[in-house]
């Protein structure tokens, strides 16, 4: 499995957790705390210029989708 392949197999994860629970992922709830890292560790790449410009387009979506459901409760 190449790095694209598994950074696309968490990106579609993290899409489909939001989507799912109309929330973002917690660095609280262990079952969720892999898909936060990948969330802040893509995020700091792209802050330093880092991320490919494919996977830039894609995270951006990801990114207003999140903004969309920020300061969500779990609960609500």
């Amino acid at each position: 499995m190449t790095q694209d392949e598994r950074w696309s197999i968490r990106y579609n994860e993290v899409l489909t957790f939001i989507e799912t629970n109309r929330r973002n992922p917690s660095k609280y709830a262990p079952e969720e705390r892999n898909m936060y890292n990948y969330i802040k560790h893509t995020r700091k790449q792209m802050n330093q210029g880092l991320l490919k410009p494919e996977r830039m387009k894609e995270f951006e979506k990801l990114m207003a989708l999140m903004e969309q459901y920020k300061r969500k409760n779990q609960y609500q």
